[in-house]
């Protein structure tokens, strides 16, 4: 078997072989451990991805922010020297690494001389294995997390947070349907003992993927079995299930984003309606469709918005599509005229054919250089495990390719047949506004004096 890899490893040196970045050296070690290994056309270089599965919405509103507290803290220090002397160790190696909790997984990124690729690896693997956790660290750690959150949460952002005024409009509208937590989540109340057994129960190689991307060592995968392989499975952990809309929102409301200005922001949210085949696919064509759709009305036909633009977002277990335009606080309702009249053309003649295949294209053809070096490479793999299976990813230019012009129009119409949500950003007042506030307010000041120096003369 193992011989089998290293011919595999040999083959992927090829040129030709190297440049299709949806076929890799993919396994499972015994303990479970997946590995995606591809070797890269960049020499003397490695891009390492270690995604471990657990994230943000693995935890109840309250302990969110323990993974990702929990990332920081295994980078404290592994020996006496403490974090210190784990950043001159891997300074020693010539390499660079960080690490990051999302909503889905945490993930050590590293980027690393190919020469000391398996020195790495260990350094990485004491940093799972053997850091030490104590009061001191965690209480380090603590500071630098809600650093990274912003800073302290006072009692006026929280009050703010609670009444929908220091959210964006798509956490604003989140937060309403039950999707997000209306509060950022604290730090101070999370335990040493919770922090224990999260590493206990969910740092284990059953629930770990290793990617490898680059100059790619012989020996590699027989020292990948030996080390790593020596690792010890745990019973899997449940996810919590992504939250569902639970509540009802209003379907229009202005949101305050700061006391004085001149602009404003245009959101219509609408929930993405679930399709059987090529959800994901389609959707990203009907955004490119939308995208330039609202720059020939709003920016080109109208001059009502400098950069307007489709968004998609996920919030829970629910995706939204956006359509985003920056305006002029007086230009509101005529942009809100313009995409009503854009929603009833496309509802009533459907999608242009000749444009749709223009951006269908140009979808494709970005697929041939959005992928370029290792570390890119890498993070791909990172972000389309869920399109791995084996050996091989879904390459992203055939499903596009297989999205029909009806299939397109069939979710253009679930999607824009909704009422959706329309969410308008804008300051308090406008400049005019103060303007005349302060004129106002100078005035009766003076009709104040006037009055009381008329009295004391009576």
């Amino acid at each position: 078997m193992r011989c089998l890899l290293f011919a595999c490893l040999l083959l992927g040196s090829l040129p030709s072989f190297a440049l299709d970045r949806f076929q890799v050296e993919g396994y499972t070690l015994r303990n479970g451990l997946q590995l995606v290994l591809k070797p890269g056309t960049e020499r003397g270089h490695v891009a390492i991805r270690l995604v471990v599965g657990v994230g943000l919405d693995d935890f109840s509103c309250a302990d969110k922010e323990l993974p990702h507290l929990l990332e920081h803290l295994l980078f404290s220090g592994i020996d006496a020297t403490g974090e210190g002397g784990l950043e001159e160790r891997m300074q020693a190696l010539g390499g660079e690494w960080n690490a990051y909790t999302s909503n889905a997984d945490t993930t050590f990124v590293i980027e690393a001389p190919a020469k000391n690729q398996r020195k790495v690896l260990d350094l990485l693997l004491a940093l799972l294995t053997q850091t030490r956790i104590d009061d001191n660290a965690i209480n380090v750690a603590k500071q630098v997390v809600e650093r990274e959150d912003g800073g302290h949460y006072s009692h006026l952002q929280r009050w703010l947070d609670r009444q929908d005024l220091g959210h964006t409009a798509s956490n604003q509208l989140a937060v309403e349907l039950g999707l997000k937590c209306p509060e950022r989540a604290q730090v101070d109340h999370l335990t040493r003992e919770q922090l224990e057994k999260v590493r206990k129960d969910w740092y284990a190689p059953n629930n770990m993927t290793l990617i490898v991307v680059g100059d790619l060592d012989r020996l590699l995968p027989a020292y990948l079995e030996r080390a790593y392989g020596a690792l010890e499975a745990v019973e899997p952990s449940a996810h919590l299930p992504l939250p569902d809309i639970q509540a009802s929102a209003a379907h229009e409301r202005n949101l305050s984003n700061g006391f004085v200005g001149g602009g404003a922001k245009l959101h219509w949210l609408v929930p993405e309606p679930v399709l059987e085949d090529q959800h994901d696919e389609t959707f990203d064509l009907l955004k490119d469709y939308l995208d330039w759709a609202l720059y020939r009305q709003l920016r080109l036909a109208h001059g009502l918005s400098y950069g307007p633009s489709a968004e998609r977002e996920v919030f829970g277990g629910v995706g939204f599509m956006s359509l985003n335009a920056d305006l002029d606080r007086d230009d509101v309702l005529a942009a809100e005229q313009v995409l009503d009249e854009l929603k009833a053309d496309l509802l009533k003649n459907g999608l242009d054919a000749a444009t749709f295949a223009r951006l269908k294209q140009a979808a494709i053809a970005r697929q041939a250089w959005a992928v370029q070096g290792n570390s890119a490479l890498a993070d791909y793999y990172w972000s389309a495990l869920g399109d791995y299976e084996d050996g091989h990813f879904v390459n992203p230019a055939k499903a596009l390719q297989d999205v029909t012009l009806a299939e397109a129009n069939k979710a253009m119409r679930e999607l824009l047949l909704q009422p959706g949500y329309l969410r308008i950003e804008k300051p308090l007042m406008s400049y005019d506004q103060v303007m005349w506030a302060i004129v106002g307010g100078f005035g009766l000041m003076v009709f104040g004096i006037l009055g009381w120096r008329v009295r004391r003369r009576k």
